[in-house]
């Protein structure tokens, strides 16, 4: 790299990329770290700085520009709508990441990885819906679906996600063959980790019912659209957006005033397994996650654990 070069590009980018392919990530880690990486660039295009130049000074003046970016993202107190401190800190690893990459394998790096700080995060206290408002939800397809077969599939939908704890990504792309005949579903998850998740005899009657209903389909996906343009094609499978959507509208209909989702179905199984004493650990291979460190942000977040906590271990209970 020239000390007089004035290009803002960021150098080797295709390279690091594929570097991140060959290790395996996700076609989607891959992008999102692509994503972030270009904004970065754009920045340096704007403040008009080669990257042969950027110093601590011009990181502090990138975070401050992440800072003030608009997104749609919670509003601040004085009512701008500013980008949440996780995705900062993901952008900024991302970068962190990218320099490490030059370094590692020998290339010209204007400043070392660890240069580049992480801002400080906002502790947000999770919601969880009370027990009875998750199990309204989930029987909620049946109450308000015209459709019968798309009532049946909704309905076994949420019952698996509470029963298994798997990602909405996970449980779109479940195919008939993943589950075996004790009621466990074989998952290779996110960053191609693999793991059993278990279903309840519960949800093992639901799945029953719509398999049953659904019949044949040139589809190998579990849960299939039944209208729109993708009816009966091959490879077609349910949507992201469809689920959270009609999760959104379940709990409008029901009047539930938590914030609740598809993903908070997830939440909830982990919260509630830990309220009844289940080891996190065990919780963390369930959820399939890296570290037990996420998972304690589920075990953490129980409120109804935190009281049964201080009111069994109190020293001045009564």
């Amino acid at each position: 790299m020239n000390a007089n070069d004035t290009s803002s590009a960021l150098p080797r980018l295709d390279d690091y990329l594929l570097r991140l392919q060959t290790d395996n990530y996700s076609h989607e880690t891959v992008y999102n770290y692509e994503r972030d990486l270009e904004v970065f660039q754009a920045f340096l295009e704007e403040s008009k700085v080669p990257f042969a130049r950027i110093d601590k000074k011009i990181i502090l003046y990138y975070k401050a520009y992440l800072t003030s970016r608009d997104r749609k993202t919670p509003k601040s107190n004085d009512g701008q709508s500013q980008l949440a401190s996780f995705s900062i800190n993901r952008m900024l690893s991302a970068l962190r990441s990218y320099l490490k990459f030059l370094i590692d394998n020998d290339h010209p790096s204007p400043l070392p990885p660890d240069a580049v700080t992480l801002v400080k995060t906002e502790r947000k206290h999770p919601r969880v819906g009370e027990f009875e408002e998750i199990v309204r939800l989930i029987e909620a397809p049946t109450k308000f679906e015209k459709n019968k077969v798309a009532a049946s599939r909704n309905r076994a939908m949420l019952e698996v996600l509470f029963s298994t704890g798997m990602r909405i990504s996970e449980l779109i792309g479940m195919r008939l063959d993943q589950i075996d005949r004790r009621g466990r579903i074989f998952i290779r998850g996110k960053g191609k980790k693999e793991r059993f998740v278990y279903l309840t005899d519960r949800a093992r009657r639901y799945l029953k019912n719509y398999r049953q209903l659904r019949g044949a389909s040139p589809s190998p996906y579990f849960f299939v659209p039944y209208r729109g343009r993708n009816v009966g094609k091959k490879d077609k499978k349910i949507s992201p957006n469809y689920v959270q959507g009609k999760v959104k509208r379940y709990r409008e209909l029901l009047g539930i005033n938590v914030p609740l989702s598809a993903h908070s179905i997830r939440h909830a199984f982990a919260t509630y397994l830990a309220e009844s004493g289940a080891n996190p650990a065990a919780i963390q291979i369930l959820l399939g996650h890296e570290s037990l460190d996420t998972t304690t942000r589920y075990v953490h977040a129980s409120d109804r654990y935190a009281e049964t906590t201080h009111r069994r271990f109190h020293p001045l209970k009564k």
